[in-house]
């Protein structure tokens, strides 16, 4: 599967160049400190370090040989051809903003683990909606339905019913992860409404706030606010409830590096930065993260969800090693809300200003005062996609790239060719 011409050249509106695989220098790796950030810093800025950016060069893989790779893949493992659409836009979409966590790679790894390999996701299942006497909210049955699919569709109809009734929710029982949420919320604040969404995690991974064992999962959530108009992006707030990732202590013990204080535990219950003894995760902002972590597992008790130290089939080896019991259940829930901006406005803004221009005011007013180097949450994302429309395609790594041809060889379809690959530099 070739893509891109051989050589380009030339800057792009958004600094990066466009260059022959020929001069591919430095590998890619995150910028951003010891922060986690919800997505993966290409911008030559890294705000949270003082450190000096560095030139990060990436393979372009054409958007759609990237869809009809992530397409074959999931009809391969006997999803529907709109389930293979549904996954085939969320990793283009993870992917042009620059969400390498949550990218076709991690998805179908995903799957592998505890997807359609386990059992855990069933291809072809169908929605139940589970009949309720309120008019603006809806309860589903996911039935193990591929994530993605499900969460468009929710976040679909609460757009719906928004529209109708100001307000609409979506709660979602017996779930598979939907991966990246920041990408639904941004979807629909690109759209003009506020919306939120958070889930319960696929494992039991992270101690309660003055605990030892883990209970909780890493519980995302996510908001988007539609603030094109006065930011020219949506604002989007998204971040699991653990203060890194598993997959950050997986990274830096890989590189031999310290985890941030306060990140993990090792398997004694001690707090621990050596990534070697992390056996578990902890809450961010200790007793406040919790308190959000918390939240986001009782809502899910409340929807339906299994108890958090069995979902996945149990994280710790001590309920790993277990028969599971009979009659609980293994799996995650979704919860979905929109918010018409009618109607929460009061219309009474200052100085005549409009809706518009008054999310404008206050947004210049948090970003001056000294406090004009700040970034708002969204941007990073926003400028990931600006480096994606400036390339041509979505930006890959060497062993990205290699990856994706791992799950060609699978799907039995043709691999891409690095060497006919063009790259794109970000300074």
């Amino acid at each position: 599967m070739a893509g891109g011409a051989a050589c380009l050249s030339g800057k792009g509106a958004s600094g990066g160049r466009l260059r022959g695989i020929e001069e591919v220098g430095a590998p890619w790796r995150r910028c951003g400190g010891a922060f986690d950030l919800p997505g993966i810093l290409l911008q030559t800025e890294r705000p949270f370090s003082n450190l000096p950016a560095m030139p990060t060069s990436y393979h372009i893989v054409p958007t759609q040989a990237h869809n009809d790779l992530v397409r074959a893949a999931y009809i391969h493992r006997g999803y529907t051809a709109a389930e293979a659409e549904d996954a085939a836009r969320f990793c283009e979409m993870a992917s042009a903003h620059g969400i390498r966590t949550h990218n076709a790679i991690k998805a179908l790894h995903l799957d592998h683990l505890f997807g359609s390999a386990t059992g855990g996701c069933k291809p072809g299942a169908e929605i139940k909606v589970i009949e309720k006497k309120f008019a603006a909210s809806e309860a589903w049955d996911g039935n193990l339905k591929l994530g993605q699919s499900v969460a468009f569709r929710a976040m679909e109809r609460c757009m719906e019913l928004a529209d109708k009734y100001g307000i609409g929710q979506v709660s979602v029982d017996n779930a598979f992860h939907y991966l990246w949420g920041g990408g639904y919320v941004m979807d629909a604040a690109k759209k003009g409404y506020i919306a939120y969404t958070n889930c319960t995690s696929t494992l039991g991974e992270v101690v309660p706030f003055g605990g030892k064992f883990p209970v909780l999962g890493t519980n995302p959530h996510s908001w988007g606010l539609p603030t094109q108009d006065a930011c020219g992006f949506p604002i989007v707030i998204d971040w699991a409830t653990s203060t890194v990732a598993m997959g950050r202590v997986q990274q830096l013990k890989r590189e031999g590096k310290p985890l941030p204080p306060g990140a993990a535990v090792d398997k004694d219950g001690k707090p621990t930065t050596d990534a070697n003894e992390a056996a578990w995760l902890l809450p961010f902002g200790a007793h406040k993260g919790y308190g959000l972590s918390l939240l986001i597992e009782v809502m899910g008790g409340m929807i339906g969800g299994s108890l958090p130290t069995l979902r996945g089939g149990g994280a710790h080896p001590d309920i790993k090693g277990q028969p599971f019991p009979a009659g609980e259940k293994r799996t995650s829930s979704f919860y979905f809300q929109v918010i018409h901006p009618d109607a929460i406005s009061s219309g009474l803004f200052a100085k005549g200003r409009n809706f518009s221009e008054n999310v404008k005011a206050v947004i210049d007013d948090i970003l001056g005062h000294g406090n004009e180097g700040c970034m708002l949450p969204g941007q990073p994302e926003a400028q990931n996609a600006a480096h994606t429309v400036n390339a041509g395609g979505l930006l890959f790594t060497t062993a990205e790239v290699e990856a994706l041809n791992e799950i060609a060889d699978e799907a039995g379809i043709a691999r891409f060719d690095l060497a006919g690959l063009a790259t794109y530099d970000v300074p």
